[in-house]
């Protein structure tokens, strides 16, 4: 194993490697936030507030008291 450090450089190869996961790390996280189910910044996609919101019945003069 020690002669493959003598063929590659080991400053240069981990400095490759780690570039090359920082790379596919942010590609990874852009295409979960092109997502709508994972889009953590935006959140989910909520449809009109009035509709999600069942009215309330009205209050009577028993109630009230």
């Amino acid at each position: 194993m020690f002669r493959i450090w003598m063929i590659f450089d080991p400053r240069r190869s981990l400095i490759a490697l780690f570039a090359f996961l920082f790379v596919l790390a942010l590609l990874i996280h852009f295409i979960l936030l092109s997502t709508e189910r994972y889009n953590w910044l935006e959140g989910p996609v909520a449809g009109p507030a009035a509709a999600q919101v069942a009215p309330l019945p009205a209050a009577t003069a028993a109630q009230v008291q």
